[in-house]
């Protein structure tokens, strides 16, 4: 199989290797596709931690395929079935994931990409921001995963105040539903904009969705007494800062929404199969950028450097 492995910072290569056995409990899994994550950004980068080469495949965690063979003593899947994974090595034509790290796709999913982990992601998020009719929620970055939380929001029954640095996010935020949408270039012009939508009372609900500690200060401006600020940023370039003084007086709840617990990504992966199997829920437009696997580097660097029009990069295999 074709496997990408990165050599070094913003380097990679294609290599030919055996594809991966089913050990028990375990599937294989041919890959048709493998959205791209923000969080390849700092292994990407080249960070001292980072070791190179990487394993065929790896960092690629966003795949989904069809099911080629089962390992020892897995029931209730079959060859044939068509499935999101929440495997890490899908940069690669084939993967290899538990039983318990898979989501079967519906027929009605046929011929759509599905990268489950980061529509999973959206999900958890929702859940733990606890998001109710009537609520003020603002959302700092609307990128793909903001775009689908602005329409998951706005679906709930709140009302949905957008927030972020290109006017394309801010477009796309008005088609998801957003009710306001507000640029993210002055940090007080900000705070007064939001405070005049809401009487000066603030938000109920703020989800930080950029991972830079700018807009986690914001956040906490945002979000009202007693209010509830969500982090669902990927914060991997060092520790942040937090005005404690302002959390403490405003009496915040802080939600870290990033969950490790496979059972719950599965939890997630699975309401979003429902929701867009049903039509309730459309991602495709958000897949704006395609690539083959050779052009994985590209992929990445697009993920960085955001060029207009961008949210989202998918690499197909078929």
């Amino acid at each position: 199989m074709r496997a990408a492995v990165l050599t070094g910072a913003g380097a990679l290569r294609i290599d030919r290797v055996p594809p991966p056995s089913p050990g028990p409990g375990q599937v294989a899994i041919r890959l048709e596709g493998c959205g791209v994550c923000a969080s390849n950004l700092g292994p990407w980068s080249g960070p001292d931690w980072m070791q190179f080469p990487t394993a065929p495949g790896a960092l690629g965690h966003e795949g989904w395929g069809v099911v080629e063979a089962l390992g020892e003593g897995v029931i209730g899947i079959a060859a044939g079935d068509r499935v999101a994974t929440l495997s890490q090595h899908s940069y690669a034509e084939f993967d290899v994931a538990g039983a318990d790290e898979i989501v079967r796709l519906p027929p009605a999913l046929d011929g759509m990409p599905f990268p489950g982990e980061p529509l999973g992601c959206a999900m958890n998020i929702l859940g733990r921001a606890e998001i109710a009719a009537g609520q003020t929620v603002a959302i700092i970055g609307i990128g793909f995963l903001g775009a689908i939380l602005t329409r998951l929001a706005t679906d709930a029954g709140a009302r949905v105040i957008a927030i972020s640095r290109r006017a394309f996010s801010l477009d796309l935020a008005r088609a998801m539903g957003a009710a306001e949408t507000i640029a993210m270039d002055d940090h007080h012009a900000i705070i007064a904009r939001v405070s005049a939508l809401t009487g000066g009372r603030h938000c109920d609900r703020v989800i930080e969705a950029v991972g830079k500690q700018w807009p986690l200060d914001l956040a906490g401006e945002l979000t009202r007494e007693r209010g509830r600020l969500v982090v669902a940023g990927y914060h991997q370039d060092g520790p942040r800062q937090v005005n404690m003084q302002l959390w403490n007086w405003r009496g915040l709840d802080v939600i870290n929404a990033h969950e490790r617990d496979p059972a719950i990504y599965r939890r997630g992966v699975r309401e979003a199969v429902e929701l867009v199997a049903s039509g309730r829920l459309d991602p495709s437009p958000l897949y704006t950028h395609r690539y083959t696997l050779e052009r994985l580097g590209e992929a990445l660097d697009a993920t960085r450097d955001r060029p207009d029009g961008f949210l989202k990069a998918l690499v197909l295999f078929r």
